[in-house]
């Protein structure tokens, strides 16, 4: 390694080895990071439709998928469940045009 190069992060290991966990009586998904908890925050909308409202990440740790993995977890876990989405943020909204394999479970 030369000056200047960084060795590989072990907060990025750890990162990219974090599970997300579904919290429904906080109605939210869970990833804990080295610098603490991201979550996805969510609200019942109907019998079977939950409304995505807020993704919160650890500064220190966005830009490595953690966000991207909290929205899976809850499209996965929507489709699963027969249950269809409203992504209320803006995180969740520009995941989702990105990924237009996912856009049945969008509410119209």
């Amino acid at each position: 390694m030369t000056a200047g190069q960084r060795a590989p992060s072990t907060r990025l290991a750890a990162i990219l080895m974090t599970t997300v966990r579904h919290d429904p009586q906080a109605h939210r998904f869970v990833a804990d990071t080295p610098e603490g908890q991201a979550v996805l925050e969510y609200a019942h909308a109907g019998p079977d439709v939950l409304d995505l409202r807020h993704t919160l990440v650890p500064e220190a740790v966005r830009g490595n998928g953690v966000g991207e993995s909290l929205v899976r977890a809850a499209f996965d876990h929507a489709r699963r469940e027969g249950r269809h989405l409203i992504p209320s943020c803006p995180f969740v909204r520009a995941w989702l045009e990105e990924h237009p394999e996912e856009q049945d479970l969008r509410v119209r």
